[in-house]
């Protein structure tokens, strides 16, 4: 062992606050970067913020000429809640207009119309609803298809099947192949088996589509919107829409204001002034164009982690939930070129508005399951599926963790009682015991 001095080349990543503060601004969502910009804005006088114009005028404007325009538009407002009303009163107000009601008739109305969940079924079956109320079965059928008029279509329905069913009836609808569907199909639809249904109905594959096409514009949920409960609004991030063939990614950035110089701190600099002055303005604008930098780099990562989701999950776009493949954030850090960390905070509180809904980019990262044709399929999938089942079964004989397991395993997809029992706790359903109604 000895002393000396050597000289070597190495290379290590320094955290400088420009660095720091990129890392930060990409793990921001919509909000919170709008609250970001802000802060610096008051802390730096060059930089300057214009705030997105969102006049109606201009909104309208921009959607007369928009070249992706949507022919069945969707008023997002149709499915936030009225916080002046709810389903139980909004129910009860129709039933006090129906003329020739008796005492006894209107108190069984209460009931049902009180015994709705949120979603706006009834699960108690009529026998029940006799026995607690002393009242014949007959009398509370008759009532019960009474409220099954009222809007909004749909609503105190027993099943998804009698929901649907009642939609269509309410919009005058008596397809017959539809129908048929609805009351015997609804598996083979949620699986997305088009051919195994048009075999069953001997008709063409591109009638199934078609009528297929109109069950997916009802609604399974129709009293969602007026839920009591106060929900969470969350500005998309990311909009994703499909233009022909292809689905378009965007960032959604109208929500963030601009960040540009100040023109007359601009001008300062090239004016004569004391050293400390300009030193200061130089700084407070290396800062600012950091910040406009960061910006940029934000925008273009969540170009390419949106786009590379959208690409490897297109499926889910195409068919729904039940086609959600796995995919972990390693893949996608393949795909783009990034770091796993980057991937990671890119898609932290971040969300995007699809054709489907509004997802939190992290839904669409899910670990694979095993299935009998050797397929991977993703656990959300696994647990949409279970929420249909528990949905759809009757309350009187609720389903068993056992039951559920061996009625998946012959659809082909393979999974442990314990697993099941899993993704029932946490998609918050009761055990088949406690879910039973006495």
């Amino acid at each position: 062992m000895r002393y000396g001095l050597q000289q070597e080349q190495t290379f290590r990543l320094a955290m400088t606050p420009e660095l720091r503060q990129a890392i930060t601004i990409l793990q921001y969502s919509s909000v919170d970067l709008m609250s970001y910009l802000h802060e610096q804005a008051n802390e730096n006088p060059i930089i300057d913020l214009t705030e997105i114009d969102m006049s109606i005028e201009r909104i309208n404007t921009e959607e007369e000429y928009s070249p992706r325009k949507n022919d069945n538009p969707v008023d997002l407002l149709d499915f936030v809640s009225n916080p002046a009303d709810n389903l139980y009163r909004h129910l009860k107000a129709q039933l006090g207009m129906v003329s020739g009601l008796s005492r006894l008739q209107q108190m069984i109305g209460m009931f049902l119309i009180g015994n709705l969940n949120e979603k706006g079924y009834l699960e108690l079956d009529v026998n029940t609803v006799a026995g607690i109320l002393d009242v014949p079965t007959d009398e509370v059928e008759n009532i019960l298809a009474l409220i099954q008029g009222f809007e909004p279509a749909g609503i105190a329905a027993r099943s998804l099947e009698e929901c649907l069913l009642l939609q269509l009836r309410y919009a005058g609808n008596d397809d017959v192949y539809l129908e048929e569907i609805v009351r015997h199909h609804m598996v083979n639809l949620s699986c997305n088996r088009i051919q195994k249904i048009a075999d069953a109905l001997g008709i063409d594959i591109h009638m199934v589509q078609q009528i297929t096409d109109q069950i997916r514009k009802l609604n399974p949920c129709p009293g969602a919107a007026f839920a009591p409960y106060e929900r969470q609004h969350h500005i998309a991030d990311i909009s994703v829409e499909k233009f022909k063939n292809d689905y378009i990614v965007t960032v959604n950035d109208i929500t963030v204001p601009r960040v540009g110089i100040n023109p007359f701190y601009q001008s300062m600099l090239r004016k004569p002034a004391m050293e400390e002055e300009k030193r200061f303005l130089r700084e407070k604008m290396n800062t600012a164009l950091w910040l406009i930098h960061s910006l940029e780099q934000r925008r273009l990562t969540l170009m390419r982690v949106a786009q590379a989701i959208v690409d490897r999950q297109r499926e889910f776009f195409e068919h729904g939930v039940y086609h959600l493949k796995s995919m972990t954030q390693k893949e996608i850090a393949e795909i783009t070129g990034l770091h796993e960390s980057t991937i990671s905070r890119a898609v932290s509180n971040k969300y995007m508005q699809t054709p489907r809904g509004l997802f939190e980019l992290k839904y669409f990262f899910t670990s694979a399951l095993g299935s009998k044709d050797g397929d991977a399929t993703s656990s959300e999938s696994a647990k949409m599926r279970i929420k249909q089942i528990i949905d759809g079964e009757e309350k009187q004989k609720p389903f068993s963790d056992q039951a559920i397991t061996e009625l998946m395993a012959k659809e082909g997809l393979e999974l442990s009682r314990r697993t099941v029992a899993k993704y029932r706790e946490e998609l918050g359903y009761l055990s088949s015991a406690r879910r039973k109604v006495y």
